[in-house]
């Protein structure tokens, strides 16, 4: 499936970057360097991370990219109901919506329902 099945304005990745001159580039490298590498902590627990924050900005796409990279770093079920109810918790009735979408996206993701987003999806 194509990015622009995940946010219409995706679609339009490669022709932002040539206007912009390549300025989504290093925002990439550092979401691979600090979220997608272990550490101290594992790419897996970054992923998580990086939904909960993807919850809290309420950006849909970055959401659903997070989510499937939590899943193929390892997350558990568990382990994302968890991260999710910290969202809800934290975010109240709005959190609890936005944690409600995340999981909703880890449904149609494990159901391989879902298009898979490249990982650029989320740079401004």
């Amino acid at each position: 499936m194509s990015m622009k099945s995940i946010d219409p304005a995706l679609g339009l990745m490669g022709d932002f970057d040539k206007l912009t001159h390549g300025v989504t580039r290093p925002i990439q490298q550092m979401r691979q360097a600090a979220i997608f590498t272990d550490g101290a902590l594992p790419a897996r627990q970054k992923s998580l991370g990086a939904m909960l924050w993807s919850i809290s900005a309420r950006c849909e796409p970055c959401i659903v990219f997070y989510v499937q990279q939590a899943v193929k770093y390892g997350a558990s079920e568990a382990e994302l109901g968890e991260v999710l109810a910290v969202a809800a918790a934290m975010g109240g009735c709005v959190g609890e919506m936005w944690a409600l979408k995340a999981f909703k996206a880890y449904k149609e993701f494990a159901a391989g329902s879902a298009a898979v987003v490249e990982p650029h999806c989320c740079a401004p």
